[in-house]
């Protein structure tokens, strides 16, 4: 399953980067997650690092890695364990600047959910509702840097 989603934030790149490479604390602006940490011997970012992502639900985790980094335009991230019905997922943040105080973020989300055919199935119904969690997502994104608003306090 794939879902697109974008926002336009009224900042530079680089500063809009910095959010996304601050890899540890996605928390911080991510309405959808109460909490986000580097794991373990984890880099703070570029390839192979790793972080947890604790949803807001307070039940539910994921784990992700670095696969792809290239500063100032992408970072694609795998999804690699964790206890959502999802089997594997790969996302992707592309950043485009439109002017020089302007700057385009794409998110691509692909997964496959787990539990074969019913999985897909589930899924399908739930995509308006993993959209709009990633809208979300980049929204929080675009008004912590716009605005200083912070989702969750608790993210150092």
């Amino acid at each position: 399953m794939k879902i697109v989603v974008n926002q336009i934030v009224e900042a530079p790149v680089d500063q809009v980067w910095a959010t996304w490479d601050d890899f540890g604390v996605v928390a911080k602006f991510a309405p959808n997650l109460s909490n986000s940490f580097l794991l373990e011997g984890s880099a703070k970012t570029g390839l192979g690092a790793r972080r947890q992502c604790d949803m807001a639900d307070g039940k539910n985790h994921l784990k992700e890695e670095i696969v792809e980094y290239i500063p100032g335009e992408r970072l694609v991230i795998d999804v690699y364990d964790g206890t959502m019905p999802v089997e594997s997922g790969r996302g992707s943040f592309d950043l485009e600047r439109i002017d020089d105080d302007t700057t385009r973020v794409t998110m691509t989300m692909d997964f496959e959910p787990k539990f074969g055919l019913a999985g897909k199935v589930m899924m399908g119904a739930m995509k308006p509702m993993f959209r709009s969690q990633l809208q979300s997502m980049l929204q929080g994104n675009a008004d912590y840097i716009e605005s200083g608003k912070v989702a969750n306090r608790n993210v150092a």
